[in-house]
Parts: structure tokens; sequence; C-alpha cells
């Protein structure tokens, strides 16, 4: 098919005999640019004289997807003259011979008859209209929330600022009133201390004088001077003793030490308030006026949601491990966005990449402990349950290397995300932690089970215990609950485009398909297809690829592609 990257469209036929003619038109049925001579012959032609043509400018006009979208079938080079209402998809006649298990072929020409004045159509129309102005007013609804975030962000400031100063005026006045005391009992101790001083020193003065003239006397008194100046000078040494004893008894010497002792309220205040205060996020239902549209629409104009004894799994390849790599243990598989896969190896504690021609390319990452389950969280990024380790990690395998570490409450099993939220379920504790990607934030909600999957908000699990398969809401509340002779030990778990369940069955060698409102099954794989002990199972959703891992001996195991 031609182009729409060039600003100037070459005529197809002319370029074909090394002529470069300006195109004018584009027939729509032979899907070729023509000059005005070619266009002209065209129309005269009896093969093409009905043919459609529009301008070329007019061609350009049309979406990049669609003027990828050919009437001829690029595997046989045939023009599509019929429709697989199963698969949803054009065939041309050698196409058939893949289709042969289909019930219901249609010629193409009967679907796309008044295909743009359809029901369809008007309800896409309808449909665009009501979506744009959801977006609109949700854009308009979210820019509102951020004025009112920064608002309440400049109130909550304030209210934090007043009570840092009505903290730091009440410790203030705490502190003055505390100084006010400490100066009020150090001024009465000084002043004891200095009455006591200026008495004892008035004692001392008089001591020292006598003492002197108590040399003075033994030196030229006469006998009877001697006589009663001893005995006066006894009298003012008694006293004086007597007086230092009473001042040493009385405790008129003891230490009088100024101390603070600070307030055991006060100090706790360090050890206790841990912040000024607490910053939540509160929610409230959201008053934008959101315009009901339609759910689930169908992606092409002919309803072809299957009945679950529809669903005919065909073979496309098997992929044998590689010998070099030793016995592996699948755990889990999940198809990468370009086909190729990625395995979890639970014996050897490791994650193998192989291409989509089943060819392995390389080990990932290896672990310190037993890998259980693997789920896509974007393009390069996979999340991977540890076990018993209780954690789950984030890798990067694109450049080979563990990225994020989530540490959990609960031992570690089955992981499915949309990108956005981690879930990681636990059979053991019976419980399954949401985990937030953008914040890191958890919320635990009463659910258990051995693997998982997410698909349109409801989560889906297996109980290998109690061999049931059970569908909840992501709140937790149960939905529905199925059970069957067929599904024994179930393990990993998968949905489909339309919601059909997918279930690993490992003591029963079985793969079983559950309807999605969970009241009945079809086993569309079992021992007659080689599957043997699954434990892995995914789909690739948007091409109808699933793969399936099944045991060859207790030490070899296959990893088996089909298409449904």
């Amino acid at each position: 098919m031609a182009s729409s990257s060039s600003c100037k469209d070459v005529c197809t036929l002319c370029k074909d005999d090394d002529v470069s003619s300006q195109a004018l038109t584009w027939c729509t049925e032979c899907e070729v640019f023509l000059c005005m001579d070619c266009d002209n012959h065209h129309k005269k032609s009896r093969s093409s004289k009905y043919h459609t043509t529009m301008h070329t400018e007019d061609y350009h006009k049309l979406p990049a997807f669609m003027q990828k979208i050919s009437s001829q079938c690029k595997e046989h080079n045939k023009k599509f003259e019929l429709f697989c209402t199963f698969h949803a998809c054009p065939c041309c006649v050698q196409c058939v011979t893949k289709h042969h298990k289909c019930q219901d072929m249609k010629p193409l020409s009967d679907i796309l008859t008044n295909v743009k004045a359809s029901v369809s159509v008007q309800l896409l129309e309808k449909d665009l209209k009501v979506l744009t102005e959801n977006l609109d007013e949700s854009v308009k609804y979210l820019k509102s929330r951020i004025n009112e975030n920064n608002l309440q962000k400049t109130k909550a400031i304030e209210k934090i600022r007043t009570m840092r100063k009505s903290i730091d005026d009440f410790l203030n006045r705490l502190e003055q009133q505390t100084f006010d005391d400490l100066e009020s009992n150090h001024s009465k101790l000084e002043s004891n201390i200095n009455t006591l001083l200026k008495q004892i020193e008035d004692r001392s003065v008089k001591i020292h004088k006598l003492q002197d003239e108590y040399f003075k006397m033994t030196q030229y008194a006469t006998e009877l001077q001697m006589y009663f100046g001893l005995t006066e000078m006894e009298k003012i040494t008694s006293i004086a003793t007597t007086y230092i004893e009473n001042v040493e008894s009385g405790d008129y010497l003891k230490e009088n030490n100024l101390e603070i002792k600070i307030s055991s309220a006060l100090q706790s205040i360090l050890q206790d308030v841990k912040s000024f205060g607490d910053i939540n996020i509160t929610s409230s239902p959201s008053t934008v006026q959101i315009k009901a549209g339609r759910k689930d629409q169908a992606q092409q104009l002919v309803h072809t949601v299957p009945e679950v004894n529809q669903i005919k799994p065909s073979l496309l390849k098997t992929v044998t491990m590689p010998g070099k790599i030793g016995s592996v243990t699948i755990y889990a598989c999940r198809i990468l966005h370009d086909g190729s896969f990625l395995i979890i190896d639970h014996k050897k504690d490791r994650l193998l990449l192989f291409n989509n021609e089943g060819i392995l390319m390389r080990t990932v990452v290896t672990f310190e402990v037993n890998p259980y389950d693997l789920c896509i969280v974007r393009n390069n990024t996979v999340a991977i349950s540890l076990g018993t380790l209780k954690q789950a990690v984030l890798v990067d395998i694109e450049n080979n290397k563990i990225i994020k570490r989530i540490e959990l409450s609960h031992n570690c099993g089955g992981v499915t995300s949309d990108g956005q939220i981690l879930f990681v379920i636990s059979a053991l504790d019976d419980k399954c932690t949401i985990v937030n990607l953008t914040d890191m934030s958890h919320k635990i909600i009463g659910v258990g089970g051995s693997f998982i999957s997410l698909f349109k908000e409801k989560i889906y699990c297996t109980n290998s215990r109690e061999d049931k398969v059970s569908c909840f809401k992501t709140t937790g509340e149960p939905l529905w609950t199925f059970m069957h002779k067929d599904i024994k030990y179930p393990n990993g778990i998968a949905l489909d485009i339309y919601g059909f369940v997918y279930v690993a069955s490992f003591r029963s060698n079985k793969i079983v398909a559950v309807s999605p409102d969970g009241k009945t099954s079809k086993t569309i794989l079992s021992e007659a297809d080689g599957i043997v002990g699954p434990i892995g199972i995914d789909i690739k959703r948007d091409t109808g690829m699933i793969i399936v891992s099944s045991r060859i001996s207790s030490k070899r195991q296959n990893i088996f592609v089909f298409k449904i």
C-alpha cells in the first residue's frame, strides 16, 4: 500500500515504468496513486471503471492508521472476501484453511453494506461528542481543583505559622517567669550570705585586734595586769567560740545551690511531639458532571463476543527450554508487547527472556530466594514476587537490574498490575496488598489466593488449596466463585479481551476457560494437547496469543504457544 508521507505523490503505474508522474487521485480498491492519464485509462477499463477514486489531498486527510488499512491479505496477497466474526478479522479465500473451525464466516460485502449509514457510525459520533465534553469538563474541573488546593495550601501555611507564633509567645512567657523566679531566689540566697558574711567579718576584726593585744600584754603587762587581762580576753574568746559553734550547728554554713529542673511536660514535647500537625488528603464525591456514555462498546461493527464453547485454541509453536540452561521450573510466563516473553524459573531463582521466535536471549536477573510470580507494569518494567521474603521487586528488563524493593507484611504470591497499582496476593495469609506505584502507599484487603489477574477494575484469583476460581471488586467485595471437577489445584490465571478466565489446572493437566459471569466453563486444552502440570499461563489480549507452561519430565519443561 502506498505511503502517505510524501508531499508529492507519484503515480504508482508510471513508477513501475520508471516514470515519475504526479498523482492526482487514489483508487480505493486498487490501492494505487494515479496520474491524469492513468486515471482516464483506469476509468475506461472494464475491470476498474466502477472503482471509487478520491483526490490525493482528500486521501491524505485520512488518519494515518486508516491509510495503512488494506483490502489485500498480506499473507496470501489476495483480496479480502470473507469476515470471521469469531476472530473479528477479514479473510481471503486462502485464510479459510486457518479458520476451518470457526462457525460463523460471512461475506465481507454483507458486513460493509451501508456501513457509513449504520447505527454504529451514529453511536460512535455521539460517543466522541460525549467523550470530548466529558474530557473538557474534567480538564476544567481538575484545573479548578489545582486552584482550590493551592488556596488550601496557603491557608494551611497560615495556620501553621499562627500556631508557631502562639507557641513562641507561650514559651517566651514561661521563660520570663522562670528567669524572674531564678532572680528572686538568687537574691534571697545572696542577701542571707551577705548578712552572715558581715557578722563574721566584724567578729574576725575584733578577734584579730584581741590577738594583737594579747601579744602586747605578754610583753609589757605586769603580773596583775596579766591576770585580769587574761580573764577578760577569755570571756571575749569564749563568746566568739560559742558564736562560731552556733553558726556551724545552726546550718548557717550549709551549701545552698541554685538548680533548675526543666518541666517534664516541656521535655516530653521533644519526645512525644513528632510533627507540627498531620497533613492528610481527604476525599469527597466529585462535583464534576460526567455524561453517561456507552461502556465496553465493540471495536468492530459486528457483535463477535463468543460463547465459552466456541473457544478453540490452535497450536502455533512449541518452545523447548534449551539444554544449556539446565533444568527449569516455570512458575510464571508473560508475553511482552513485541511478542517476546519472560519466564520465572522458580527452581534456579532467575528471570529469563526469550524472543518472539522462542529463542533464549538472556538471563535478566537472579534472585536471593525463589521467585513466585511475574507481571508487566509498563513497557520495560516488570514486578516479581519473592514469596517468603515478603517482598515484591520492580525489575528494569532493558538494563537487567532491580530498581525498587517493596516490603510487605505477608508472604508474596501472585502479582498483577495496571501500570499504576500493583496487587500482591497471599494464599497463606489470606490477604492482598494494593500498592500505589506513585507514592508507594499500601492498602490491604481480605482477598487471599495463589495467582491473580486484573481486568476492567475486577480482580480474579485462583485458590490452589480449595480448587476454586474467584472474582472480586478491587475493594475486596466478592462477586462470584467457580468450582468444577476439571479444576484441580489451579495455579496461573489469565483473561482474554472478552473477559473469559483461563485457568491452569495443575493436577488435572488441563487449561479450563470460565465464562465472564463465572457460571459455565469448558476444558480447552488437556493431556491430549501435551498439557502436563501447567502452572504459568498468559494471554496477549490484542492478538489472542496464549502461552502455557507444561512439563516434559521432572527436569524439563516446554512453553506452548496457541492462538485463540
